[in-house]
């Protein structure tokens, strides 16, 4: 099974693939996405990674509170959407 993960506070200027390559250096990584305004096409500031179950928590402690091009990200387990 596998586990998603909430970035939040990320570089405005920062790619997909960015992300995934900083995740990757500290276990895998099955995909990742920046969430990006249906308008603009800009970064909202925060995206999920999806990870092994069996990894997330150390993904979470590598993560959590690193400086990525300035600012510092917000890493922690995705809570489920609320339907409205």
């Amino acid at each position: 099974m596998n586990k998603t993960l909430y970035v939040g506070n990320i570089p405005w200027a920062l790619r997909e693939d960015d992300l995934l390559s900083a995740f990757s250096e500290h276990g895998e990584v099955l995909s990742c996405r920046i969430i990006t305004d249906n308008r603009t096409g800009r970064s909202k500031g925060y995206g999920f990674v999806e990870v092994p179950q069996d990894e997330a928590e150390k993904m979470i402690q590598a993560m959590n509170g690193i400086g990525l091009e300035g600012r510092e990200i917000v890493v922690n387990e995705a809570k489920p959407r609320e339907e409205h």
